[in-house]
């Protein structure tokens, strides 16, 4: 079974994945000139990044 400090571990790297992956999702969307769709107030909005 896994300890807290394992369960720490993983959690805090997967987390660094995901801010990893969100960068690099701007970038691309920033490089090809597209709008990126998110979650805002509630409602899906549209955003030049």
């Amino acid at each position: 079974m896994n300890t807290k400090d394992e369960i720490d571990e993983m959690t805090d790297k997967i987390l660094k994945g995901l801010k990893k992956s969100y960068k690099d999702l701007i970038a691309y969307k920033r490089k090809n000139h597209e709008k990126l769709i998110i979650f805002k107030n509630n409602k899906v909005v549209s955003v030049n990044p």
